[in-house]
């Protein structure tokens, strides 16, 4: 394949700087060849979760890149890789309006996202944006996912984007419950409330009178691909798969969690929980290990043995083996279900960042989302507010 790439020299005012460049990778094999470079960047610039990895991103793109084209922006200085901007371009329809996005290679199962900039070139964000200015006739909108608390794109890119005429746009997109994991597991379990300790114990002894009960964990093996089954099988069995949530619904969703559980089990960065039950297992996890914290991907459960609250019984062990090991945090990804704020002490707001140029449809999607549709639902709040009190 042809590679396409763009070359924007940037060169700063003062004498004394050092030149920077940047670069747009769309071309597959380059993307695949930046991987070392990427991933020490990755260290430097002090990202603690695995969704920036190499390993990660590629995966995805094997796997949804489908339709889309990588627009990957490398900048370096003085021929030093200092920052990447993970994006690629793609197409969809917006209230009713086909729009080209410039955005994160991103979908709802990556978890958290955003650009490595290495900490000591922050200037690194101007020649993003100018790279992406310059490209200006590829996109009609930027679309930033999952921005997470602290990430300098949430400033960076506006005073740029302001700087140059453009809108931008900020939309809160969930928050992340996560525990930090000080002290002992039995101080931490000593503080939770003592109902929930005591239903965690009582369904432990009632699911014991039904035979032994364990929790098998696994990390890699010649029987990797199996577990993993199996546990895709557990889920499927739940509410996810009558709904079409579970992995197994969909072929791409479940060759990228097979491909990352092999990348992982390689890295030592795979958990895999079961519960099990004379042997049979009843409940499912599927965790990752990564920079001192463990992530949680996905669990599930068998419904023949719902009312012993399985999962429960489960993630109690899964945690209690997290305080042990000595890591930083747990983090619960995704939204913040009431079962998740039972056993977290702390969320995470995450936000998307929306940039709008001067263009008729780009304004007018702007209007759309940051003024008609938040009115609309401020109506709706205040008219149900209204039937409540009547």
């Amino acid at each position: 394949m042809k590679q396409l790439a763009t070359t924007l020299l940037v060169r700063d005012a003062s004498p004394a700087a050092t030149e920077f460049t940047a670069e747009v990778v769309s071309d597959y094999q380059a993307f695949l060849d930046l991987e070392p470079d990427w991933n020490n960047l990755l260290q430097g610039a002090g990202i603690d979760h695995p969704f920036l990895t190499h390993e990660w991103v590629r995966t995805w793109w094997q796997c949804f890149g489908a339709g889309k084209t990588l627009h990957v922006i490398a900048v370096q200085r003085g021929g030093k890789l200092v920052a990447i901007a993970p994006m690629m371009l793609s197409k969809e329809r917006i209230y009713g309006l086909n729009v080209r996005l410039l955005e994160f290679i991103y979908n709802k199962y990556t978890e958290r996202f955003d650009f490595i900039v290495a900490r000591h070139a922050p200037e690194a964000y101007r020649q993003i944006w100018r790279s992406v200015v310059s490209q200006r006739h590829l996109w009609d909108v930027i679309r930033l996912c999952q921005l997470p608390p602290g990430s300098r794109t949430l400033e960076e890119i506006p005073k740029l984007a302001s700087e140059d005429g453009f809108l931008t746009g900020l939309w809160h997109s969930g928050d992340v419950p996560y525990l930090r994991l000080a002290g002992s597991w039995d101080s931490y379990f000593q503080s939770l409330r003592s109902k929930r300790r005591s239903n965690l114990r009582r369904r432990l002894k009632g699911l014991k009178r039904l035979g032994p009960v364990a929790h098998e964990v696994v990390r890699s093996g010649d029987r990797l691909e199996t577990d993993l089954e199996e546990g895709m099988r557990i889920e499927a069995a739940s509410w996810k798969g009558d709904e079409g949530t579970a992995i197994c619904c969909s072929p791409e969703v479940r060759e990228f969690y097979k491909r990352m559980a092999e990348i992982a089990a390689q890295r030592g960065w795979l958990l895999l929980d079961f519960l099990t039950l004379n042997g049979r297992r009843i409940a499912f996890d599927y965790c990752l290990c990564f920079g001192g914290k463990q992530y949680l991907l996905k669990t599930s459960y068998d419904p023949l043995f719902a009312s012993y609250s399985p999962y429960h019984l489960l993630f109690s062990m899964v945690l209690q083996r997290a305080f042990e090991a000595g890591l930083e945090e747990f983090d619960f990804l995704g939204i913040n279900d009431a079962w998740k704020l039972e056993w977290a002490s702390e969320v995470r707001p995450h936000q998307w960042l929306y940039v709008f140029p001067h263009a008729f449809r780009a304004r007018l999607i702007y209007r759309v989302k940051f003024g008609i549709v938040p009115w609309l639902k401020e109506l709706r709040r205040r008219s149900k507010d209204r039937g409540n009190r009547g």
